[in-house]
């Protein structure tokens, strides 16, 4: 019999998968060794893990777009009206919901303060109407806040990490991406 995971087991699981994968995708791309993850208690980021040898702590974010697109995406039985409001989304421009989406992400992240001397924040795309490439043609036009904790920011570019990883802070690392 399968036994259905509460909503903070399944947090969890989605954030080691997408630490998991971010590490991989970022020792494939760099040739940077990244291992050994455990998830941490609420004051701290979510995951930790050793980056070339020295202790890094990764805040994972899954950017879905909306609450609705999220409940379709995992899957949730949705109710008339979620479904007309996930509908009413679709109309308006996939670009504008990205950004929008994105910018609110990363300004609610911002705000948190961590207990840690490095933290990176990892976004992992869930949302298959967008893809790395639409991605690319817009961070630019990301708001990024003047404070926040993050010494670097990364997204993934879809759910399986199969079009990669992209730096969306700091700039010298996004200019990698154009390089």
């Amino acid at each position: 019999m399968l036994q259905q995971m509460n909503g903070n087991e399944e947090k969890i699981r989605l954030e080691h998968e997408a630490a998991r994968l971010f590490m991989r995708l970022y020792e494939q791309r760099f040739g940077i060794t990244m291992r050994h993850i455990w998830h941490n208690e609420p004051a701290r980021p979510d995951v930790s893990c050793y980056y070339d040898e020295q202790k890094l702590d990764l805040e994972i974010a899954h950017l879905y777009g909306s609450e609705v697109e999220a409940m379709h995406i995992l899957g949730r039985e949705l109710s008339h009206n979620t479904h007309k409001e996930l509908l009413a989304l679709l109309r308006t421009p996939s670009e504008h919901r990205l950004l929008t989406a994105l910018n609110r992400l990363i300004s609610n992240k911002a705000e948190k303060s961590y207990q840690t001397e490095r933290v990176w924040l990892v976004i992992r795309n869930a949302n298959p109407l967008w893809t790395r490439r639409d991605i690319l043609q817009h961070y630019r036009q990301l708001h990024m806040p003047k404070q926040h904790p993050f010494e670097q920011i990364w997204l993934i570019g879809d759910l399986q990490g199969q079009s990669g990883i992209l730096a969306l802070y700091p700039s010298a690392l996004t200019a990698l991406e154009h390089g």
